[in-house]
Order: structure tokens, then C-alpha cells, then sequence
């Protein structure tokens, strides 16, 4: 197996571990590049997933930083040694890439590589995508230190759990977006059959009274009584289709429980050290413990996906009669100023939207580089 600092069958076994823990396709592409340059001990690795257009669905790298990935440019293609991986699904091992005759040239920023270890990922028949390392650590001379023999098997390996793990995450991703088109069928279909009848009777009823105003205003009185009864039974139904959108959760188990559950269910997700604690809290009013959840629920997802966070903390404490939740994390930041000015929200909107809704105010502190924190403060009850 490899020479590198992390070999062996315990190396292999956390490798496995790690992919198994992630359930959406991105941080298992990550977690594969990352497991698969350490076992191998290699200066680079990357996998790409390819798209029907010659091009990259997804691509990720490991060994290259952000300043050199942007600098780098667009995706690749499938072209050379890439495309023969795809396109014929065997393995590639080089011992200098730039000589082999399908090398076509990078882009300026692009890392010299040299010594070169590919292999297809491959569910049944279907290739669904290329994992390579380039540049083998080591400290003997350039001569005979390239990948072996036994890091092609052990790389085939991770390729073939790795085909596991990507194909469990789209599922897994798959499945979520059925439930949700489903869940937003049903309601529509309700919506449609309940609040609409009422609607269009409630509309039909007001013209009847109109018609009825000047030749026989006791009938147009009836019919006007009548349009409010109508109309406060669509609100309810419209309340009654809200309430169903309210997590089951919330209402069974309270806020503290749903988040606890929530977030350790992220934490074995994720890489991400996901954390939770909790001071004094007591039942606050419905709207203010969904949107306290609604907002910890999207300030996780930006820390997550968007950040790149190492360590997420969600502390919830009581504040006089109310309480305030705060999430911080040590990701990438970013200035709030600048990302209004894109156009980019985040989230942010929705969050400050749902602060206000429920009488509380929402406080944003990120700076590039230095992580983000979040505050939510509600008055209770």
C-alpha cells in the first residue's frame, strides 16, 4: 500500500467511514478527493462528474487553494487523459503526464503535475466519474517515486466505495425532492379543492349582492352577511393549510428538542463539527420558536454549504421573558455590505423577514476570513 503518512487497513477503514457519513453529493465528492490524496499521500487530487454536454457536471479538488482554483478558470472538458478515463474506463498510471501523447496543455495557473494515478468511478455498466492524484510525496529522488503498483489497487478500492457513496447521496437527494414535490402536490390539491370553492362561491355571492342593492336592499343585506361567513371560512382553511406547513416537530417536542435533533443529525452528516447548547429556555409562543427554527435552519445551510466552516456552534439561552439564538461558525465570512450590493442575499432577507415577523430583531456580524455569527432575539410571550 502506500508509503504515506496514513497507511494501512485502519487508513482505508476511516477513508470508508468519512464517505458513509455525508448523505448530499457534494461533501461526498469532498470527502472522496480529500480521503483519496491522504491515503495515497499525493500533492493533488481531484474527481470530476461528467454531464452529457462533453463537459463537468461537478468538479472538486483537493491540494489546490481557492485563489488558485478561481485563478484556474472554467471547468475542464472531457479532453485527454480525462476523456480516455470517461470514454474506455480504465485506469491511468503515468509516470509523467506531460509526455504521454493525449496531454493537451492546462490553463497558466494550473499546478505542475507530472507523475499521474487515474481511475473511472463506475456503477454497474455506467462510468459516473474520474478520480485522479497527481504528484506523489516523497522523499527519494524524482526517479521510481511515482504511484505503484499496490496504490492503483488500493485507489480501485476507494473508487469502488466511492461509486457506493455517490450513488447512496442521489438517492438520497433524489427521495428529498420527491417528498417535497409531493408534500407541495398535496397542498395544492387542498388548497385548490377547499380555499378556491369558498373563494369562488364567496365571489358569486358578492355579485349576487350587488345585483341586489337598489331593487331590494333586505336581500342584498343577506347576501352580504353571507360573503362574511364565506370569507372567514376560507381564512380558516388558509390557516389550517399554514399550520400544516409548521414542522410536526415543534409542536411535539418544543423548540430546544427539534434543534437538538436537527443539528446532531448535521453533525454526523457533515465534516463540520456541528454543536448545540442550551440555557434556561422555556415554551415561547409557536411563531417565535418556528421562526427561531426556520432561521438556525438557514444560517446551518449557509455555514455548511457555502462556507466551508470547520466548526458550527447553535447556542440557545434565555433573555428576560424571551430568548435569543445565535449561530457562529469559523467558514470563509463575508461582508454583508458587499454581498447586498451583488445581489446576493444568503438568506439573509428571509431571515431578517422572519425576525420581524415574530417581534424580533436579527443581528449579522461576518467579516472575509473571519467566520460568521448570527443573532436572533425574540421578547417571548
Amino acid at each position: 500500500m502506500s508509503q504515506g503518512p496514513r497507511s494501512g487497513l485502519a487508513a482505508v477503514s476511516a477513508a470508508l467511514l468519512a464517505m458513509s457519513r455525508h448523505l448530499e453529493v457534494r461533501d461526498v465528492l469532498k470527502t472522496i478527493v480529500a480521503s483519496a490524496r491522504e491515503l495515497l499521500d499525493a500533492q493533488y487530487a481531484a474527481l470530476g462528474v461528467p454531464d452529457d454536454h462533453g463537459g463537468f457536471a461537478q468538479f472538486v479538488v483537493d491540494g489546490v487553494s481557492d485563489e488558485q482554483w478561481q485563478a484556474i478558470g472554467p471547468l475542464p472538458r472531457q479532453h485527454g487523459i480525462l476523456a480516455a478515463m470517461l470514454h474506455e474506463a480504465r485506469a491511468e498510471r503515468l509516470a509523467d503526464l506531460r509526455e504521454d501523447p493525449r496531454f493537451e496543455g492546462w490553463p497558466a495557473a494550473h499546478p505542475e503535475m507530472s507523475d499521474f494515478l487515474g481511475l473511472p468511478i463506475r456503477d454497474g455498466d455506467e462510468v459516473i466519474g474520474a478520480l485522479f492524484l497527481a504528484n506523489k510525496n516523497c522523499e527519494r529522488p524524482r526517479d521510481g517515486c511515482g504511484f505503484t503498483e499496490e496504490d492503483e489497487e488500493l485507489l480501485a478500492i476507494l473508487a469502488q466505495h466511492a461509486a457506493i457513496a455517490l450513488t447512496n447521496a442521489r438517492l438520497y437527494e433524489r427521495s428529498r425532492e420527491l417528498t417535497i414535490a409531493e408534500e407541495r402536490s398535496r397542498l395544492a390539491h387542498e388548497l385548490h379543492d377547499a380555499v378556491s370553492q369558498k373563494l369562488f362561491s364567496l365571489r358569486l355571492t358578492a355579485q349576487a349582492a350587488t345585483a341586489l342593492v337598489d331593487r331590494d336592499p333586505a336581500r342584498a343585506k343577506g347576501e352580504l352577511q353571507q360573503v362574511a361567513v364565506l370569507a372567514a371560512e376560507a381564512v380558516d382553511e388558509l390557516r389550517a393549510a399554514v399550520v400544516e406547513l409548521r414542522p410536526a416537530a415543534l409542536d411535539e417536542d418544543g423548540l430546544v428538542a427539534t434543534l437538538r435533533t436537527q443539528i446532531q443529525v448535521l453533525d454526523r452528516a457533515h465534516s463540520a463539527r456541528v454543536t448545540f447548547t442550551t440555557r434556561g429556555i422555556r415554551a415561547l409562543p409557536a411563531a417565535q420558536e418556528e421562526a427561531m427554527l426556520r432561521v438556525a435552519q438557514e444560517a446551518l445551510h449557509n455555514a455548511l454549504r457555502h462556507a466551508r466552516a470547520d466548526h458550527v456552534d447553535v447556542t440557545l439561552d434565555r433573555r428576560g421573558y424571551g430568548a435569543v439564538l445565535r449561530i457562529t461558525d469559523d467558514g470563509t465570512g463575508f461582508d454583508p455590505k458587499a454581498v447586498r450590493r451583488a445581489g446576493r442575499h444568503l438568506g439573509l432577507v428571509s431571515m431578517r423577514d422572519r425576525a420581524s415577523g415574530a417581534g424580533g430583531r436579527l443581528t449579522v456580524e461576518s467579516e472575509p476570513g473571519k467566520g460568521t455569527a448570527i443573532e436572533m432575539e425574540v421578547p417571548g410571550g
